[in-house]
C-alpha cells in the first residue's frame, strides 16, 4: 500500500478501513459479550445447527490459512537471514505456535502479554527513524508508484483484519462486561490496526521494501527485526489457531483442543503454497467473511429471545436465506470490482437474509 498510494491516500484508506473494521467488531464484540455465546454458536441460532457449519468451515479454513501464512512470513525471511532452509523454520514456529494454542485463552494471554508491548515499543522506533532518515512523511511517500486505488487500498486494509474481526465473540465473551468489550475490541481494531499499517508503511516507503521484516533488516535492524516478526505472528496465529479449532469442532464434534492441533498440522503443511498467494488470500476473506458477521448482527437485533439462556431447545436446522446470503455476499464480492467490497458483500447479504426471513419464517 505504502508504495502504490500517496500519503493522503494511505491515511484516507486506512482511517476509512479502521472505521469498517471497528463498527463490524464492535458490533460482534457487543453481541459475543452479552450472550456469552461463541461465534460458532451465534451462528446455530443465525445459520440454523447444521447451517452453522457453512460459517465454521468459512472461517475456521480462513483462520487456519491465515496461521499458515503467518508461519510463512516469519519463516521464510529468518531462514534467509540465518542462511537455512526455510521448512526447518516452518516446522519449527509452527509447533510452538501450535502448543501455545492448544492451551487456549490462558496461552494467548501469556503470548500477547509479551508480545504486544515489543510491537509497538520496536514498530514506533522503525517509524519514527524511517521518517527521519527519509526527510518527513510527506517526501517519503512522495516515491509512491501510484498503481494503487483507493477502494483497493481500502479492501486491503479491511481483508486483514475482516477473518479475525469475525471471530471476536470468540475472545470477548469472557470480557467483565459490554462496555469492556466494544470499547477494547474498537481500539484493537482501530487504533491497533492503524498503528500496525503506519509501522509497515513508513518504513516500507522509505526503504522500497514490502514487508516489514525486510524494511527493519534495511534499517540495520537485524535482531529487532526477528522480535517483532516473531511477535506479532506469534499473537495472530494462536487467536487464528484457537478460532480454527472451534470452527472444526462445530463440525466434527471433537473437542477443541485435539482440533486446534490438527488445525495447526494443516496450516504448517500449506504454509509455503499460501505465502506466496498473500494477496489474493486478502481478497477471498474480504469478499467471504462479512456477510458472515453481518447477518449474526442483523439475526441477533431482529431475534433477541433466539440468543436467550434455553433457547437452543428451539433452534432450526438450517436458514436457508442466511445460508444464500452468504454465497450471494461472496459472489458479488469476488465478481463486482465497483466499491468497497467488504460493504458491498454485506448489504447484498443482509438484504437477502432480511427480506427471505421475514417472508418465509415466522419466528
Amino acid at each position: 500500500m505504502a508504495n502504490g498510494l500517496d500519503l493522503t491516500q494511505f491515511i484516507w484508506a486506512v482511517l476509512i478501513g479502521g472505521i469498517i473494521l471497528g463498527a463490524y467488531t464492535g458490533g460482534l464484540g457487543y453481541i459475543g459479550s452479552k450472550t456469552g455465546l461463541s461465534l460458532d454458536l451465534l451462528t446455530h441460532r443465525s445459520f440454523g445447527t447444521y447451517g452453522s457449519y457453512l460459517a465454521s468451515a468459512l472461517i475456521g479454513f480462513t483462520q487456519i490459512g491465515w496461521f499458515g501464512v503467518g508461519v510463512a512470513m516469519f519463516a521464510i525471511p529468518a531462514a534467509e537471514l540465518m542462511g537455512i532452509n526455510a521448512w526447518i523454520l516452518i516446522i519449527i514456529a509452527g509447533a510452538c505456535m501450535t502448543g501455545s494454542a492448544y492451551f487456549g485463552i490462558k496461552g494467548l494471554e501469556i503470548v500477547s502479554f509479551i508480545s504486544v508491548p515489543l510491537i509497538t515499543i520496536l514498530g514506533t522506533y522503525s517509524m519514527v527513524r524511517a521518517t527521519i532518515d527519509g526527510g518527513g512523511l510527506v517526501a517519503i511517500f512522495g516515491k509512491s508508484t501510484g498503481t494503487m486505488t483507493l477502494f483497493a487500498a481500502v479492501g486491503m486494509v479491511i481483508g486483514s483484519f475482516i477473518s479475525g474481526g469475525t471471530a471476536t465473540p470468540n475472545f470477548v465473551r469472557f470480557a467483565k462486561n459490554n462496555v469492556v468489550a466494544v470499547v477494547t475490541t474498537v481500539v484493537a481494531f482501530f487504533l491497533g490496526n492503524t498503528l500496525m499499517f503506519a509501522f509497515g508503511a513508513v518504513g516500507g516507503a522509505f526503504t522500497g521494501q514490502e514487508d516489514i521484516f525486510y524494511v527493519m533488516i534495511a534499517q540495520g535492524l537485524a535482531i529487532p527485526a526477528l522480535l517483532v516478526l516473531g511477535a506479532n505472528i506469534w499473537t495472530t496465529n494462536d487467536n487464528a489457531l484457537y478460532t480454527g479449532g472451534l470452527g472444526l469442532s462445530n463440525i466434527t464434534k471433537f473437542r477443541k483442543r485435539p482440533m486446534v492441533l490438527v488445525a495447526g498440522l494443516i496450516g504448517t503443511v500449506t504454509a509455503m503454497w499460501l505465502y506466496y498467494n498473500f494477496v489474493g488470500w486478502l481478497s477471498f476473506l474480504n469478499a467471504t467473511l462479512p456477510p458472515i458477521g453481518a447477518i449474526i448482527m442483523l439475526d441477533y437485533f431482529m431475534r433477541k429471545d433466539a440468543y436467550a439462556e434455553g433457547s437452543e431447545k428451539k433452534l432450526r436446522p438450517v436458514n436457508w436465506f442466511a445460508i444464500l446470503g452468504v454465497v450471494a455476499g461472496g459472489l458479488i464480492g469476488n465478481f463486482v470490482d465497483w466499491g468497497i467490497s467488504a460493504i458491498n458483500t454485506m448489504v447484498v447479504a443482509a438484504l437477502i437474509y432480511l427480506i427471505g426471513t421475514k417472508l418465509f419464517y415466522k419466528d
